[in-house]
């Protein structure tokens, strides 16, 4: 285990006190009724030695070339030539550079951040992305394959591909003071060049996506294309999970290429004209992890000084920075649909940054976010567990009516067992309960790890990064459905499941039985997902069960079984409490039933 034996050793040992409080106090107890490629280098980028050769026959002469370029190009023929230079505009956060072929960005490093092997965080590189725009002057002209003349001037860049000094195309970036760069695209003189029968162009941006994460397995779950509808504001996506592509015929208010935790946003400020063409390509064995490519549709209207307007957003996919912008941008983050999403977004969220305030190890953080949510759940598992004491009392009667009626009448075996939970005053769907309330909070943090940026690369134990899976043996070969790792939290948390499972369903009999066995083997299915999976979500899950343990243990001090026979024997003296609609419906169901069945065995 190398440098993770004091780590592994901690774990290990968590595993054994788990055993050992199991079988001292909970063993057995009350049963629960069943129901694309690396970064440009600092020194790459400052570097102004990465000339283009134009493709070229050497023994053509400079003038034929010319009348070759002129043919091709038109009067943008003089901006095909030239030297690939490089200009960079920083803030504290970014580090943008453009490059003199095509005008366009071609590194973005976010200052704040690393990848998972300690580089530079670029989200994309030079020569796996693209920036094109398509316009016609009687040539075919493409920008990705010309010369811009660059000024810069503080935090402002002008890139200029120049028909002359009267007629040109500019591209111009200003930098703010966080993740956003305002694009604007200026057609100075360009009426008189552009055929009147024209009124769009077409821009094309595409990039592969780097491996920044330590799982590439999960930054690819995570990576792909979402988008907004200027109509209602509502997003969308194309597959995240297979290669996929669609063409928008309606206007858009930003397009985002996303991968785990960073964005590239574009957007535009008076919408993109439909139809949009969207490509979101898998990568299966290579480097990147996908290929996500955008073709838009600009309209052109020959004025004078012509302006379109756009802006980028370069950053991180933390939820309250995206959601400052008022742009739908949260979305991004996939904290789940529905009431799942509402618990992330006003519960989990706040708590979470609430004690990063206060405490710096994520590890601590999470465990007391356990405890806050397991203490506000505490009035519902008590509620529920007292329900499973009344269920374990009453249930050698219920033995003596299944054992009189056993394979006789299943129905009515059925209506005298809830008549006698009704003289009692038990409800047997009681234990349901806390069940409710919990599982949307399973779920809800089943979607917050992986999705939290807050985890990232941050450490605890023998984990090195929280978000991704901990591993405290890497075995060398890859097993199916599992890995090529071990996963310590993951074991923690499987082995507690397993405890769990077994404290509750220890009395299981007859179709139970099945159900226990299926609950056995769920935890044992998740172990290979999970072994792959965000450590923080397996610690959290780890905690969840030694809480509830704990809270067992203590109310099984506090409910006396006999004072609760006692009154379970008054409550059968009262008279039974009326029907209540449901029930009623229940029996004229199992009433029908039993009608049926008659009916089939008269035939």
């Amino acid at each position: 285990m190398k440098k993770y034996d004091k780590n592994s050793l901690i774990g290990f040992v968590l595993m054994a006190v788990i055993l050992i409080v199991f079988n001292t106090f909970f063993f057995p107890d009350i049963p629960q009724e069943q129901a694309p490629v690396a970064a440009l280098t600092e020194a790459i980028i400052t570097e102004t030695q990465f000339t283009e050769t134009t493709v070229a026959t050497p023994t053509l002469s400079n003038s034929v070339i010319s009348e070759e370029l002129k043919t091709k190009y038109g009067v943008f023929a003089s901006a095909a030539n030239g030297t690939n230079e490089f200009q960079v505009i920083e803030n504290d956060k970014l580090k943008i550079t453009v490059a003199n072929k095509g005008g366009r960005i071609v590194s973005v490093i976010l200052k704040e951040y690393q990848t998972f092997d300690s580089l530079a965080l670029d989200l994309f590189d030079a020569d796996s992305s693209r920036f094109n725009l398509q316009f016609t002057t009687g040539h075919n002209i493409n920008t990705a394959d010309l010369y811009f003349v660059a000024e810069q001037s503080s935090n402002t860049l002008s890139m200029k591909l120049k028909a002359d000094d009267s007629h040109y195309v500019e591209y111009l970036y200003t930098l703010t003071d966080d993740y956003l760069i305002d694009f604007d695209i200026k057609f100075i003189g360009m009426e008189s060049l552009i055929p009147s029968g024209i009124n769009y162009m077409n821009l094309e941006w595409q990039m592969k996506t780097p491996q920044t994460e330590k799982s590439k397995t999960n930054q690819d779950m995570y990576t792909g294309i979402q988008y907004q509808y200027s109509a209602d504001n509502e997003g969308d996506y194309l597959s995240f999970t297979s290669t996929d592509e669609d063409k928008i015929n309606a206007r858009l208010n930003w397009v985002a290429f996303k991968q785990q935790f960073f964005s590239a946003i574009f957007i535009a400020n008076d919408g993109f004209e439909k139809p949009t063409h969207l490509v979101s390509t898998k990568s299966e064995g290579s480097e990147f992890i996908k290929d996500l490519a955008a073709k838009f549709e600009l309209p052109y209207q020959h004025k004078i000084d012509e302006q379109l307007s756009f802006q980028f957003y370069f950053g991180p996919n933390h939820y309250k920075t995206l959601k400052a912008y008022n742009s739908g941008f949260e979305e991004l983050v996939p904290l789940g649909w529905g009431i799942f999403g509402w618990v992330n977004q006003y519960i989990i969220i706040n708590i979470f940054d609430f004690l990063s305030k206060y405490f710096s190890s994520y590890g601590i953080i999470i465990l007391l976010l356990t405890l806050i949510i397991k203490i506000g759940l505490a009035p519902f598992t008590y509620k529920a567990f007292l329900s499973q004491a009344k269920m374990k009392v009453l249930k050698p009667e219920i033995d003596k009516i299944n054992d009189k009626l056993k394979g006789k009448d299943p129905m009515k075996a059925q209506q005298e067992t809830m008549g006698l939970y009704r003289k009692a005053g038990v409800n047997p769907m009681g234990g349901c309960l806390p069940m409710l309330f919990q599982f949307p909070i399973l779920i809800a943090m089943f979607r917050f790890f992986p999705a939290s940026i807050e985890l990232r690369q941050e450490s605890f134990l023998w984990a090195d990064d929280l978000s991704s899976y901990d591993s405290i043996y890497n075995l060398g070969f890859e097993i199916p459905f599992y890995g090529d790792h071990i996963s310590l939290f993951t074991l923690l948390m499987t082995v507690s499941t397993l405890l769990y499972t077994r404290m509750n369903s220890s009395m299981a009999t007859g179709q139970m039985a099945q159900m226990k066995w299926m609950m056995y083997l769920m935890p044992i299915m998740f172990l290979g997902f999970f072994n792959n999976y965000a450590a923080g979500l397996s610690y959290y899950y780890f905690l969840a069960n030694m809480f509830t343990f704990t809270q067992q243990y203590f109310m099984k001090i506090m409910i006396n079984e006999d004072e609760i026979l006692a009154q379970l024997e008054a409550n059968k003296k009262k008279p039974a409490k009326p029907k209540s609609k449901f029930q009623k419906k229940l029996e004229d169901m199992q009433k029908k039933q039993e009608q049926q069945l008659k009916g089939k065995k008269k035939k």
